[in-house]
């Protein structure tokens, strides 16, 4: 079937420390094609544990356990705790979903996640992720650039920002009654920044479908910046014509900025952004600028002054 997804347990470790390189001479066309065709059917999360050892990101770090991603989570929507969203998230309910692509767009169109699976072809990438609270993963995550819906709705030359936004379901995601957040939860990418091939929409991690408290049944991931541009659960996408005013902008509009660059010159109000703690890892580790992407991205933002464009 088109969208199977192949089994990370024998995926040759050096097709994922060359993956810097194969983005580069491959962005627009052939990634899908080159990894699909290296695999196998999927195996279970046991097997892919025991061979975690091999997968590793384009910088050889390796992959954070299925175990610690499923488990450590920041997904307000549920609890403001790490480890609660797991147990809270069990029964929500990820099928049948609706995706609403509208706005400045020749081809306004409602995608279902199953015909999302199907239409796109699922590529496996392992991309590290850097939490604004400085802590990180390394996460191998299935999924299809952004770049490739976008094409299918012709954004319009009104479109200068992508605006996205979570389910708002009280009753399935208790943390939506806490009063001190506006939500549902709202977050936005300049278009540059959606078309560009490394921003990923995802629908599962570690070769399976993502669990809900990872944000199923399809979230964003945006490697360059903080983990929390990449939100989850996502059911409508809007092109629009002005910068839209995030979640976390609107609460702290001095601590959380729309472009939300991993920078460690530029300091968390509360805290240094110099270096991250990598979970399941002991020790600290250097952060890097773009979170290691910059020889990708860093043309995006040429010109621009990155302690004020935070």
């Amino acid at each position: 079937m088109k969208n199977k997804i192949p089994s990370l347990k024998i995926t040759p470790e050096t097709l994922y420390t060359s993956r810097r390189r194969f983005i580069k001479s491959a962005l627009k066309t052939t990634a899908a094609s080159f990894l699909l065709a290296s695999c196998s059917p999927k195996t279970n999360h046991d097997d892919q544990v025991e061979t975690i050892d091999s997968l590793v990101d384009d910088q050889g770090f390796p992959a954070t356990s299925v175990e610690d991603i499923i488990s450590y989570t920041n997904y307000y929507e549920f609890s403001t705790g790490k480890t609660q969203s797991t147990k809270l998230a069990e029964a929500f309910i990820t099928s049948p979903w609706a995706v609403n692509v509208d706005g400045y767009v020749n081809n306004p169109r409602v995608f279902d996640i199953d015909e999302i699976k199907n239409l796109f072809e699922q590529e496996e990438r392992i991309y590290r992720m850097r939490c604004v609270e400085a802590w990180s993963m390394v996460i191998p995550w299935v999924g299809f650039p952004l770049k490739k819906l976008l094409d299918i709705v012709e954004p319009t030359s009104d479109a200068k920002y992508v605006r996205f936004e979570t389910l708002y379901d009280t009753e399935q995601m208790p943390g939506q009654n806490n009063p001190s957040y506006p939500w549902p939860y709202i977050e936005g990418l300049r278009m540059d920044e959606a078309m560009h091939d490394l921003t990923l929409l995802s629908t599962g991690i570690y070769g399976k479908d993502l669990t809900p408290q990872n944000g199923a049944p399809i979230r964003l991931v945006v490697p360059w910046k903080y983990g929390f541009k990449s939100i989850k659960s996502i059911v409508r996408i809007d092109l629009v014509a002005e910068m839209p005013t995030s979640l976390w902008m609107a609460v702290g509009p001095t601590e959380y900025g729309f472009y939300a660059n991993v920078n460690p010159t530029v300091d968390h109000p509360r805290w240094s952004q110099a270096t991250e703690r990598r979970i399941g890892q002991s020790g600290r580790f250097n952060t890097q600028l773009f979170n290691g992407y910059g020889e990708e991205v860093a043309y995006l933002y040429e010109g621009m002054d990155l302690k004020t464009s935070f």
